[in-house]
């Protein structure tokens, strides 16, 4: 089993930034991907930002060049820097955790980030 401990979000004036971050402990396997997802009031839950153990990066569109991901692999935490928040940034931000090699996903039990305008 993977526990997942989730810290940060709040609320915040837009263009403010705001921090989050997530660790994983238990049942690991090294290689890995690790990534925020949010969900806004009555949406489907979407991709942030993921980062595999080996580097790779991805961003929906909506947050690149304003929101930062980045992972301690030793540690296995994952952090999301975010700035220049705007009001559609609010939603509750969950920690995904997930082994390719194993067939598993974890998920946080979510942060919630307000932005106010």
């Amino acid at each position: 089993q993977v526990q997942l401990v989730e810290s940060g979000g709040g609320l915040v004036q837009a263009g403010g930034s705001l921090r989050l971050s997530c660790a994983a402990s238990g049942s690991i396997l090294s290689i890995n991907i690790m990534g925020w997802y949010r969900q806004a009031p009555g949406k489907q839950r979407e991709m942030v930002a993921t980062k595999h153990t080996f580097g790779s990066t991805n961003y929906a569109d909506s947050v690149k060049g304003r929101f930062t991901i980045s992972r301690d692999n030793a540690k296995n935490t994952v952090d999301l820097q975010m700035n220049s928040l705007k009001p559609e940034d609010t939603g509750v931000y969950y920690c995904y955790f997930h082994m390719a090699a194993a067939q598993a996903t974890k998920w946080g039990q979510g942060t919630q980030v307000t932005v106010s305008s």
